[in-house]
């Protein structure tokens, strides 16, 4: 009986990181492009 939980839950684990590592590659995980302006004061003199 133990045994086949101990099993069950290695391939739960297993199946797990397998999906984890599927929406990591195939998901879209890139963020939005937005854009972005920024003043820049310079120290001349």
């Amino acid at each position: 009986m133990i045994r086949r939980l101990l099993k069950f839950l290695f391939v739960l684990i297993v199946l797990g990181a397998i999906g984890l590592v599927g929406y990591a590659y195939l998901g879209d995980l890139a963020p939005e492009p937005a854009e972005r302006s920024m003043t820049v004061t310079l120290n001349a003199g």
